[in-house]
């Protein structure tokens, strides 16, 4: 099967954009691939926000973040505040939010929420993006919870087992607040991690799964 790298022919840095509506949702959907590009490729400059988190939970965002940027070249941190749950009704805010954003920062990939989500927050960002960033590559990661919602991905990339031990262990660190969730465990992280795994059939025994909607071959 061909593979595709991450290499930029010019040597300058790889723009990365990371949209989660909550705080945890990069991390979980995207936090090991980020690990990897970050510590395989010297020159990745991010853009991190997060739509809703305030409190302990902006806190916690941000210092999630911290450690799963450590080695990025560059790396901007926005947390908003936007309401929680209820998304679609400040559609307009979110809208210009995004467009400003798009008019100072040009990504070479989008990470995103996966279009099919049931969270109506998760399915507001990914449908924003896609209304904003019309140019550019987008994938959209999943997040497991009791929606049950999880779908089939159709673009993998593989992660180590150090990897995604430490992608489990920063999560479990940081984000003391979800604690009590059954779903917010080793055990929930590292199954789908192999699950994909299994499925992608990468050298290694685990990955992240994403959904890629278009994507431009120039040969």
């Amino acid at each position: 099967m061909l593979r595709l790298n991450f290499e930029k022919g010019d040597g300058s840095p790889r723009k990365l954009l990371c949209l989660g509506a909550h705080a945890d949702d990069i991390e979980i959907g995207c936090g090991g691939t980020l690990l990897r590009l970050c510590e395989e490729r010297d020159g990745i400059e991010v853009r991190w926000v997060v739509f809703a988190a305030s409190g302990p939970r902006a806190a916690e965002a941000r210092l999630s973040a911290s450690l799963f940027l450590e080695k990025a070249y560059r790396k901007t941190v926005t947390i908003k505040h936007f309401k929680d749950s209820f998304f679609p009704f400040q559609g307009a805010r979110i809208k210009e939010y995004c467009e400003d954003l798009k008019a100072s920062f040009s990504p070479d990939l989008i990470f995103t929420h996966y279009r099919g989500d049931l969270h109506q927050d998760h399915r507001f960002i990914s449908e924003v993006t896609w209304n904003t960033f019309r140019d550019h590559l987008i994938l959209e990661y999943e997040v497991v919870k009791y929606d049950g919602d999880l779908g089939n991905p159709n673009f993998f990339i593989g992660l180590d087992t150090e990897t995604c031990q430490r992608k489990i262990n920063a999560l479990l660190t940081c984000f003391k607040t979800q604690a009590a969730r059954k779903w917010f465990s080793e055990e929930t992280f590292l199954s789908i991690l192999k699950l994909r795994g299994v499925e992608s059939n990468v050298p290694g025994e685990y990955a992240e799964g994403y959904y890629c909607r278009k994507m431009v071959f120039q040969g």
